[in-house]
């Protein structure tokens, strides 16, 4: 129970690496909130499972590129814990196309949910830790975003944007006791990787040291010990959770 009495919020947290952050927390004694913006059943279904644990849940619709959208669910938090502990930034899309094929609303809607939402939620969730003097973030970035790929100049711009804002907001945010730290993750068996065709996830596979691909839950497991006292003295980290492959 390395959470127990921590309040923490994870957004896009309905289902793959979200869902399995914030049953991670529960399980460990966190409240949490999670965030969801289109898929509520899911999200009720999340914390559901996250109150067998004996801990406190609660969902709140918020698009996290809508800063009015932001700013009523951090009211909501503030009013229903008081505080909030940690932030785990999670909320993500993935729309892939070649760098001379990326149509412009694409472009717009990748950066506002990526790197503009993970603006929003730090920076409010800031204001929290500030008064509270302690706080931890983490944000979920891509090893894309440390070495790039096809298809993903866009979604790799966004991932590596979250590196060098994990870094510039620890070194601001440091001084008032909270770390802000960042998770790469690699090659994980989710719905934005089940789309791809098996000889690509066979090819990216054997281009892991480990030779398999993540599961969700060394995602969140990365993100459990970040959020925990055992991280106290890192701060301005990304950790790369990819089996080996961004060597």
């Amino acid at each position: 129970m390395i959470l127990k009495g921590k309040v923490v919020l994870i957004t896009g947290a309905s289902r793959g690496i979200g869902r399995s952050i914030a049953e991670t927390c529960g399980k460990n004694g966190a409240d949490v909130i999670v965030n969801y913006n289109n898929n509520e059943e899911e999200a009720m279904k999340v914390v559901k499972k996250i109150r067998e644990y004996g801990v406190k849940a609660i969902a709140i619709k918020s698009d996290v590129k809508n800063i009015k959208e932001v700013s009523s669910m951090f009211k909501k938090i503030n009013l229903e814990f008081k505080k909030l502990d940690i932030l785990i930034n999670n909320a993500g899309i993935l729309k892939d196309n070649l760098l001379l094929l990326c149509k412009p609303e694409d472009y717009d809607e990748i950066m506002d949910v990526n790197l503009k939402g993970q603006f929003l939620c730090m920076q409010h969730a800031a204001k929290m830790m500030i008064k509270q003097k302690n706080g931890k973030i983490i944000n979920i970035s891509s090893i894309i975003g440390l070495q790039g790929n096809i298809g993903q100049t866009v979604y790799g711009a966004t991932k590596a944007g979250i590196i060098n804002m994990t870094k510039s907001a620890a070194k601001e945010l440091g001084g008032f006791g909270i770390t802000v730290n960042s998770v790469a993750p690699g090659l994980i068996d989710t719905d934005m990787t089940s789309g791809l065709k098996e000889n690509i996830k066979e090819k990216l596979i054997n281009s892991t040291i480990l030779k398999r691909i993540g599961k969700p839950k060394d995602i969140s497991y990365a993100v459990l010990f970040l959020a925990s006292e055992f991280s106290n003295y890192i701060t301005g980290q990304t950790i790369s959770v990819d089996g080996g492959m961004n060597m």
